[in-house]
C-alpha cells in the first residue's frame, strides 16, 4: 500500500463557526461552510472543494494532452455542479427508503474553434481524469480515531544508533510500514520491528511518514534536552 501524498492533507478547526484550516504540502488555506449553514463564507465549502478536484483534474489532464499532441487550443473551461437523484424503493429494499444517486454534472467549454475529431478525443481523455476515476470506481472512506494519552503502552526496539518507540494503541498503518520497508517491519512476528534489518537513516525515514503518531525515534546519544552526544 503506498499513499498518494508523502505528507497527508491535514485540516484543524477551533470555535470559530465553521472555519477549516487545510494544510497541504506548500501552504494553508481556510474552508468554510455559506452563510445560510452558518458559517461566513470565507472559504471554500466541502462540496465545492470536491467539485473543485474534478474541474482542476480535468482541465491539467486535457491540457496535458493538448501539449502533447501540439494542438492549438489556448483556453478550456470547465464548469461542475452536483445533485441528487432517488430512486423509489423496490421489492428488494425491505427498509423502503429508496436509493439514493449522486450525480456530477461537468461541462466543458472550448472558448475558441476546436476541431470535432479533437472535442472527441479531448471528451475521452476527460473522462479518464485521475478524479473521475476515483468518482467512479469503488470507494472506501476509512475512520480512525487515534488516543493522545502521553501514558499508553510505548514498547522500545533498538539498535546501535536508534531507539524506535511504538505505541501499540495508536496503531492504524501497521501495512504501510510493512510493505514499504519489509526488511524493518513484519506485522506477522510478535517483535514485529526489526531496528537491525536496515541503516538507521532508512527506518528514520520511514518512522517519520508515520501518520497516526505510533511511531517515533530518539537518538541511543542523546541528552535529556535533545542534543547529540
Amino acid at each position: 500500500m503506498q499513499y498518494k501524498l508523502e505528507n497527508p492533507v491535514h485540516g484543524t478547526i477551533g470555535t470559530g463557526k465553521y472555519q477549516c484550516t487545510i494544510e497541504w504540502r506548500n501552504g494553508k488555506f481556510i474552508a468554510d461552510e455559506p452563510v445560510t449553514s452558518g458559517g461566513k463564507d470565507m472559504g471554500p465549502d466541502p462540496f465545492t472543494l470536491l467539485l473543485s478536484s474534478l474541474a482542476s483534474c480535468t482541465l491539467v489532464t486535457m491540457r496535458m494532452y493538448i501539449d502533447r499532441k501540439g494542438w492549438d487550443i489556448p483556453e478550456i473551461v470547465v464548469n461542475a455542479n452536483m445533485y441528487k437523484e432517488t430512486k423509489e424503493a423496490g421489492p428488494d429494499d425491505p427498509v423502503g427508503r429508496g436509493k439514493i444517486t449522486t450525480i456530477i454534472d461537468r461541462d466543458i467549454i472550448f472558448l475558441s474553434p476546436v476541431e470535432a475529431e479533437q472535442k472527441q478525443r479531448l471528451l475521452e481523455i476527460a473522462n479518464h481524469c485521475p478524479i473521475s476515476k476515483i468518482l467512479e470506481g469503488d470507494i472506501k472512506v476509512r475512520t480512525f480515531l487515534f488516543k493522545d494519552s502521553e501514558t499508553e503502552k510505548k514498547i522500545n526496539y533498538a539498535n546501535d544508533e536508534i531507539t524506535v518507540v511504538w505505541k501499540p494503541e495508536f496503531c492504524q498503518h501497521a501495512a504501510r510500514c510493512w510493505k514499504q520497508l519489509p526488511e524493518v517491519f513484519d506485522y506477522k512476528k510478535k517483535a514485529w520491528i526489526n531496528p537491525h534489518g536496515a541503516a538507521s537513516e532508512r527506518i528514520i525515514e520511514q518512522v517519520k511518514k508515520c501518520p497516526s503518531g505510533a511511531l517515533s525515534f530518539f537518538y541511543n546519544n542523546e541528552t535529556a534536552n535533545g542534543s547529540r552526544i
